[in-house]
Formats: C-alpha cells, sequence, structure tokens
C-alpha cells in the first residue's frame, strides 16, 4: 500500500479576492450569496488554526483610472477606488461576523468611525489573538495596485504564502477563454511571469514578492476545496516562486 503525502497547513496566510469576486457571476455590485460563501470557505481555514488576512479590492464598485472618464484626474480616480475596498471589508466582515469568526477591518486611509487605522504591531496583535484581519484601503496611496497592497502587507505581517483567489484555477501559458489548447503551470518563477507578462498580479506585486521570498499561490474559488486544499498545502493551482516552470501536463 502507498504512503500518501502528509501536507501541513501553513500557519499564517494573506488572502488577496478581487472586488469582482464580491459582484458574482456579473461582477459588479454584490451578490451576497456568493458573499455568505466565501465566508463559509474563510472559516474552515481558520478552523484549521491558520492566521487568515485578507486583502479586498473594490473593482464591482469603481476600478479606479480604468473606470473613469477620459480625462480625470488619476489621484481622484485611485482615491475612489481605494474607498471602494472599505465598502467591500465591511461587507466581508459583516458576512463573517455572522459565521461566528471574530474580525477587524483596519484601513491604510484613517476613517475611526468605521475602522481601525492600519498599524503594523496592531493588525499582528489581532491576528495573534485569532481574529480575522481585513486589510482596506489599498496601500492608502494613489498609483498602487490592491496586488501591491496585498505584497506589501504579506510582508509586514509574516505571511507564509500569498494566495490570490480568482475566477481561474491557475496561471496559464495563453488565455484558456479563447485557446483550446492553453496548459496550466503548477508552478513558475517569479521571473518567467514578469518575462511573459502573464498578468495573474501587477509587476509591480510579482517584484516585490520576488525581493522578498514570498511565494502566490493562484487558486480558483469555483472549486469549494481548491482553496481550502492550497491552505493545507496541498498541489493545487499555480505556484509562483524560485525555479523553472511546468505545466499541469508535465507534472
Amino acid at each position: 500500500m502507498v504512503e500518501q503525502p502528509k501536507y501541513q497547513p501553513y500557519e499564517r496566510i494573506l488572502l488577496k479576492l478581487s472586488g469582482e469576486v464580491f459582484g458574482g457571476d456579473k461582477g459588479t455590485g454584490f451578490d451576497f450569496a456568493v458573499i455568505d460563501h466565501l465566508a463559509q470557505q474563510i472559516k474552515h481555514i481558520w478552523s484549521l488554526g491558520t492566521a487568515v488576512a485578507l486583502v479586498v479590492g473594490g473593482g464591482n464598485i469603481f476600478r479606479g483610472a480604468r473606470a473613469g472618464p477620459p480625462g480625470m484626474d488619476r489621484v481622484s480616480a485611485d482615491h475612489m477606488g481605494m474607498l471602494g475596498t472599505v465598502i467591500n471589508a465591511i461587507c466581508l466582515q459583516d458576512a463573517l461576523e455572522r459565521q461566528g469568526l471574530e474580525t477587524r477591518v483596519l484601513s491604510a486611509i484613517e476613517m475611526r468611525a468605521v475602522t481601525e487605522p492600519y498599524i503594523k504591531r496592531r493588525a499582528e496583535r489581532h491576528l495573534e489573538k485569532r481574529r480575522i484581519v481585513i486589510f482596506a484601503a489599498g496601500t492608502g496611496n494613489p498609483y498602487f495596485t490592491t496586488d501591491t497592497a496585498a505584497a506589501l502587507r504579506a510582508s509586514e505581517i509574516g505571511a507564509q504564502v500569498l494566495i490570490k483567489a480568482t475566477k481561474v484555477d491557475g496561471i496559464y501559458d495563453k488565455d484558456p477563454k479563447t485557446h483550446a489548447d492553453a496548459q496550466r503551470f503548477t508552478h513558475i518563477s517569479y521571473n518567467d511571469v514578469l518575462q511573459r507578462n502573464l498578468q495573474v498580479m501587477d509587476g509591480t506585486a510579482i517584484a516585490f514578492c520576488r525581493e522578498n521570498s514570498i511565494p502566490i499561490l493562484v487558486v480558483s474559488l469555483s472549486d469549494d476545496q481548491g482553496l481550502l486544499r492550497g491552505v493545507q498545502g496541498e498541489p493545487v493551482g499555480t505556484y509562483v516562486g524560485p525555479g523553472a516552470g511546468r505545466r499541469a501536463a508535465d507534472a
């Protein structure tokens, strides 16, 4: 009898959620059934003993400069996008607390009436107390995406992995929606992602993770077990780290 490999759950993770996730199939507004299901998945992760922190996007509300009219000031547009992430963070906080979890929203833009200001030591203390921490408002600065905010916060809290949860089950060598022969990578290096311009995260975030040795795991939210398996250390989705790229067909 072949002994099955034993996997070890991560002790601390940073989960990055795009704003489009909150909108369900439409990608805009709020699909509360989807959000509640997501909260249940996060609860399962937390029950493993894993410390969970999240960075949320705001694309279901406003996509920064890409959503504004021609000529709109980039700083104004980015600030609107950052405020959208605060709305999503509060929405997710409510869903998680209805699951019986204790949470805190920490915003890079101070708004003490509804969130706590982001302070690194405060975030670490909440995680030590088994609270789920939701980081909002990106980095608090225009011109930086929430992907970059996720890489920054993952480094600051000492996360063992940055998990990017998307609607696709990993990183492909070409767009799987338009190419039937697209192949998924099981493992790919930071440099390959940047050189191939695969755009799973923005280049600044990938480079930051490379410089700070933060592995990235890309998994699908469509698979109920995908996220949970990834947190448990099982091979799933695409792992971005040192080494050469390897496609699923070669694994």
